[in-house]
């Protein structure tokens, strides 16, 4: 209505009506940070609904410049303001246009467009677990792919092989598919060898491993006993005594716990010490007679019982008699008495006191001695060999004669 005012007051004309224009909305599109290789986190900010309001809103997305709603797009709610928009289901190593969106009832705008390229698709990562308690033939390992390089993981699983670097077109387990961890059972090994395995896992841009675990299988005798074994210099030996009851052609080995039995003995014989298998076979394994010893069939197949020289290669790698059994000597005094003087075990020998027997049948020493058979006989008869040991209150080793009828323990040696 026109009005006019005078001294009477203010009079009104006829009244008209009119209806203001709208316009569409004002929108702007965010840029796209770190895209994966098939999904991107975006949005937009509503800066003006164009006087109605806002009743739709997102993003739109596609292969060639120019999106629009009627293709791949996002809502994310209505009205002004900023807003986020997670973009899904995309290719990976492929670039995208974006734009943001707003829709009224005039119509729908769109904000500018930014383009990104999502990541590509890698091999799979994926870690190698440690070897736990590998055994004569048989180890248990397994992994974790951790990141499935944005395609599935199809096969995983371990491979192994006697040198570094080993591949799943070696020996290998398939133990399913998939992210995660995984367990795999190490089968139809060779006993004493060292294996190199790692994890893998293929998915389509190809197979990745995980990094080298190195284990060493036990050896085993014809009793079914295991043993680890220690790589000292250039030589291989038993980790622990030897405790067969049985020469490795299958021969059962004579065990004479009474004391008469023991001295007329002329065949090989052996016993635990004071004849408590329970309570002494596990640390310090059986006292064998030199008859045994000289049978040359007392160790597992492919190992020997050692010489006094392979003996003294060892005791001279370990920097010669006066340090030696410190060296080889285990550390503390659980099983050793004290003082176990200049004990580190740094040869990881592992030299413990099981002592021996006397001729006479009296077992001595447990605790103070460790001594064990040489192959190497000795007086004129051949009869004796000579024997090594070390003590509990010293760091040196001795080597010296030993009469047929003693027991002595028995490390084993590989043969080269």
């Amino acid at each position: 209505r026109a009005y006019a005012t005078n001294s009477k007051g203010t009079a009104y004309g006829n009244e008209v009506s009119f209806t203001t224009a709208a316009t569409t909305a004002t929108v702007t599109t965010k840029a796209v940070p770190a895209p994966t290789y098939n999904s991107a986190a975006g949005g937009g900010e509503i800066t003006d609904e164009g006087g109605d309001p806002v009743t739709g809103r997102g993003v739109c997305w596609s292969t060639t410049s120019g999106p629009v709603v009627t293709g791949s797009h996002t809502t994310d709610g209505a009205g002004p303001g900023a807003f986020d928009s997670n973009m899904t289901g995309l290719l990976p190593a492929t670039t995208y246009y974006v734009r943001a969106y707003a829709t009224n009832s005039k119509g729908t705008a769109y904000g500018n467009e930014v383009s990104f390229t999502t990541a590509d698709v890698t091999k799979a990562t994926v870690t190698t677990a440690e070897i736990s308690e590998p055994l004569i033939n048989t180890a248990a390992g397994g992994g974790n792919v951790t990141d499935d390089g944005g395609d599935p993981v199809t096969a995983r699983g371990v491979c192994w092989s006697t040198t570094p670097e080993p591949l799943v077109s070696g020996s290998h387990t398939t133990d399913g598919a998939g992210e995660g961890v995984f367990n795999s059972d190490i089968e139809g090994l060779l006993p004493a060898t060292t294996y190199y395995v790692r994890a893998y896992a293929t998915n389509g841009k190809g197979t990745a491993y995980g990094e080298t675990v190195i284990f060493t299988t036990l050896l085993g005798d014809i009793d079914g006993n295991s043993y680890g074994i220690v790589t000292i210099g250039d030589q291989i030996w038993m980790a622990t005594n030897l405790a067969t009851t049985k020469l490795n052609d299958g021969t059962p080995i004579a065990n004479l716990s009474v004391p008469a039995d023991w001295e007329s003995a002329t065949a090989p014989a052996y016993v635990w010490y004071s004849n408590n298998e329970l309570l002494y076979r596990f640390n310090y394994g059986a006292l064998y007679n030199w008859y045994a010893v000289a049978s040359d069939k007392l160790c597992p197949e492919g190992w020997h019982v050692p010489a006094e020289a392979e003996w003294s290669t060892l005791v001279n790698y370990l920097g010669g008699a006066d340090v030696a059994g410190g060296k080889l000597k285990q550390t503390g005094t659980t099983l050793w008495f004290s003082p176990n003087e200049g004990a580190t075990n740094e040869s990881g020998f592992t030299a413990l006191p099981g002592g021996g027997r006397r001729q006479t049948g009296e077992f001595e020493d447990r605790g103070t001695v460790a001594v064990w058979w040489t192959s190497t006989p000795s007086g004129t008869d051949g009869d004796n060999g000579f024997g090594v040991g070390v003590v509990n209150d010293k760091a040196l080793v001795s080597i010296g004669n030993s009469l047929t009828g003693v027991g002595r323990s028995v490390r084993c040696l590989r043969n080269e």
